[in-house]
């Protein structure tokens, strides 16, 4: 044969690693265009969202705030434990109620619930919110975030399925069942 038709060492190796670049570089795009292409599968409802029952209205007493806890519409088969997601139920009277994400508006520390009080607070850098979720002192430069809810047939429901920030808090809000 002649050293024409053989390749040489140096152009077959430029090959495989010009074929091996090419391989990765497919494998780490992969990441890069599902997070692109994601608004394209979300899932239908309010901008992701999904009603999810609480339970019945009856089991959070009027006066009373309570912590109850909900599944994450949105789970993988891996989230495990992390796909419960609790938050804090105040029943004002009759079907008025708040629902509160349990995270702290200044960097999502758990906040804990003192009836003797009357507030909530904040073991991470002290912050102080009122019984209404409104922001009493410390670092959280807003009050608690809030749910949307809704009593359908003696069933306290709540929009969840996305992390609570400013574009998806408001005060209270309240939906009639026939809604949504």
């Amino acid at each position: 044969m002649s050293e024409q038709s053989q390749p040489s060492r140096r152009a077959a190796l430029a090959r495989m690693g010009l074929w091996l670049n090419g391989v990765f570089g497919a494998l780490l795009s992969v990441p890069l265009v599902a997070y692109l292409l994601s608004p394209l599968r979300r899932r239908s409802g309010a901008g992701g969202r999904q009603w999810v029952d609480l339970g019945p209205s009856s089991q959070f007493p009027e006066g009373e705030t309570r912590l109850a806890a909900f599944r994450n519409p949105f789970v993988r088969p891996w989230d495990g434990q992390t796909a419960e997601i609790p938050c804090w139920v105040r029943h004002i009277e009759r079907e008025t109620f708040q629902v509160f994400a349990v995270n702290c508006a200044h960097l999502g520390c758990p906040v804990r619930w003192f009836a003797a009080s009357g507030l909530f607070l904040c073991p991470c850098h002290g912050g102080v919110y009122y019984a209404d979720g409104s922001r009493a002192s410390g670092p959280p430069e807003r009050g608690l975030f809030q749910y949307d809810y809704k009593v359908d047939n003696g069933r306290l429901v709540i929009l969840a399925g996305q992390l609570p920030t400013l574009s998806t808090s408001a005060s209270l809000r309240r939906r009639k069942p026939c809604e949504g």
